[in-house]
């Protein structure tokens, strides 16, 4: 047995580790009770993400990176130099 091993624990390790231990008794707690609630209602836990369908290019002057200066003009970008 090493020192280490046969050396008394202090208070704070002891908290440490039980700490660890409520709380994935918690999330696995949790997670039941969501799958559960889930289940109830017919439903996928995690639940899967929609299809999503990409919104069409936009066509006006901020998708081209031009924009309107404070007379209402339009300003185009400024060029390297």
């Amino acid at each position: 047995m090493s020192q280490e091993e046969s050396r008394p624990r202090t208070l704070r390790e002891m908290e440490v580790e039980v700490e660890a231990e409520g709380r994935e008794w918690m999330r696995r707690r949790l997670e039941e009770k969501i799958q559960a609630e889930a289940d109830r209602h017919g439903g996928v836990f995690p639940p899967q993400r929609a299809q999503s369908v990409a919104s069409p290019a936009a066509k006006d002057a901020s998708a081209h990176g031009i924009r309107a200066d404070r007379t209402g003009g339009v300003a185009r970008p400024k060029s390297g130099g």
